[in-house]
């Protein structure tokens, strides 16, 4: 099992920045990727971001490309997202998770955080 830990979110004003943290314990060998997800209030939960583990390949959705980053701190099996220009609508709870070698099996998950942007 690998247990993940966010921590990061908060309110913040339209244009303006947050950096979320994903720390990762347990099983890391059995990583293959780690992501992002988001939630707005009322909606499917969705993928932000992905970050692939052994060459730091990433992907992104569309809504958020240019804007936010993940990425990954080796020594501490950090994984943050920084997510520069926040719209409204990128409010929503994110959660971190993490994907074995099966695609689309995101089988770990954090609690998730808070991100509110008010325009």
């Amino acid at each position: 099992q690998v247990q993940l830990v966010e921590s990061g979110g908060g309110a913040v004003q339209a244009g303006g920045s947050l950096r979320l943290s994903c720390v990762a314990s347990g099983r890391i060998f059995s990583i293959g990727r780690m992501a992002w997800f988001r939630q707005p209030p009322g909606k499917e939960r969705e993928i932000v971001a992905v970050y692939r583990w052994y060459d730091g390949d990433t992907y992104y959705t569309d809504s958020v490309k240019g804007r936010f980053t993940i990425s990954r701190d080796n020594v501490k099996n950090t994984v943050f997202l920084q997510m520069n220009s926040l719209k409204s609508e990128d409010s929503a709870v994110y959660y971190c998770a993490k994907r074995g070698s099966t695609p689309g099996d995101f089988d770990s998950w954090g609690q998730g955080t808070q991100v509110t942007v008010s325009s």
